[in-house]
């Protein structure tokens, strides 16, 4: 297997692996409202961002992206994008709604997919193409069941997957470009966390010390996931990338039925087995094209 490929593969496991149990973190600090939350995540993650720039010399100077508007305005739109889909994952889950959360990770492969194929050039092999017609079978089926359009879903698969794709295309290594993300945003955050202040309705210095102390994790709690997101992104094609992302949702689905008491009925489980087939299949046809030897 390339080194670099494997590496890549670490990368990304190691992230959907986090953001998979990353709601327990959450719960933790339901009572604290989405948008606040959302301001800690971004304040206290350019924090830990710039200190491990700084002690690793790692920065790239802001001359370069001041000669490089492109990039710049591309990690803005990326910053609006993931700063969007925290928000609405972090409503989700703190209003007892994470297996809708689960089905929008569960959603979100199939698009990047769709956009790999769109943007990318990526081609689907035969066996991809039945993966994925087997994923969208289970979010059809789920949408009939519904009767609607699930918007939180689609919200989360949409944000998150037009996000990596302009990961994938930034060229810039994974630590720098989260920290330009970070710092676009820290404006807006600080001043939405002065009004909360102002207006007496901050919970960040007015509780305890123990959810002011989980309010600054959420630095650490966003960080290493997503800079591992982007590494991993930069190495592997972003179907592969796509079908990992199963893991994140999977893992979710644990938590919302095991620990916090959210219905699985036969729809979901219909939904979700349809998905985790093609993702069998998916798997099984990478794990033949790795075996291949080379021509």
């Amino acid at each position: 297997m390339d080194p670099n490929y494997r590496r890549g593969l670490f990368y990304a496991l190691g992230a959907f692996v986090l953001w998979g149990v990353a709601p327990a973190y959450f719960k933790l600090i339901q009572q604290v409202p989405a948008a606040e939350i959302i301001v800690h995540r971004v304040i206290w993650s350019a924090v830990l961002i710039a200190l491990v720039l700084l002690l690793s010399r790692r920065f790239v100077g802001w001359r370069h992206y001041r000669d490089n508007p492109r990039l710049l305005a591309t990690l803005a739109l990326s910053s609006s994008l993931i700063t969007a889909n925290w928000l609405i994952f972090v409503f989700a889950v703190n209003s007892g709604h994470l297996l809708d959360a689960s089905l929008g990770y569960y959603i979100n492969p199939i698009i990047n997919v769709l956009l790999a194929v769109l943007f990318l050039g990526e081609r689907l092999r035969l066996l991809q193409l039945a993966a994925v017609l087997l994923a969208c079978l289970g979010v059809a089926y789920q949408v009939y069941e519904l009767g609607r359009l699930p918007w939180v879903s689609l919200a989360l698969a949409l944000t998150f997957g037009f996000y990596g794709l302009l990961r994938k295309r930034v060229l810039l290594d994974a630590l720098n470009g989260l920290g330009v993300e970070t710092a676009l945003m820290v404006p807006l955050a600080l001043a939405y966390l002065v009004y909360l202040w102002s207006s007496g309705t901050a919970q960040f210095g007015h509780v305890s010390l123990r959810l002011d102390l989980l309010l600054m994790a959420a630095g650490v709690v966003t960080t290493i996931p997503l800079a591992l997101f982007a590494a991993g992104a930069q190495r592997l094609p972003y179907t592969t990338i796509g079908f990992l992302q199963y893991i994140s949702p999977s893992l979710a689905i644990v938590l919302a039925v095991g620990f916090y008491g959210e219905h699985f009925g036969q729809a979901r489980a219909i939904t979700f087995g349809l998905i985790w087939l093609g993702l069998l299949l998916f798997s099984w046809d990478a794990w033949r094209a790795q075996k291949a030897p080379a021509v």
